[in-house]
């Protein structure tokens, strides 16, 4: 039996896969949780709770963006079924905007 990765070690491999795969790319939650209990789903299945949470908790701090259907979600503590983790999208940054140069 393998002890399941503390908050901190779950919060570490979330936002490095989400950095890694880059801007306007998504993570899905599976992933995080694969990457921490391993290809079997009695590794990784108890861990898709846990990543939930430090996701929402990162996204209360700015760190990550929830999505649902594309679309950011409105409240991290309310929203339900499939997701996925992205950088935080920043309005502000898109095209013919030269204030990030």
């Amino acid at each position: 039996m393998t002890m399941i990765p503390d908050d901190y070690e779950i919060e570490l491999t979330l936002v490095r896969l989400v950095t890694d795969r880059g801007a306007d790319k998504t993570v899905c939650p599976s992933e995080v949780a694969r990457a921490l209990g391993g290809p079997h789903p009695d590794g990784w299945g108890p861990l898709m709770q846990p990543v939930r949470r430090q996701a929402v908790r990162l996204m209360k701090q700015g760190r990550i963006a929830i999505l649902r259907k594309g679309k950011v979600v409105a409240d991290p503590d309310d929203f339900r079924g499939v997701y996925r983790l992205s950088l935080p999208r920043d309005a502000d940054q898109g095209p013919g905007n030269t204030d990030s140069v």
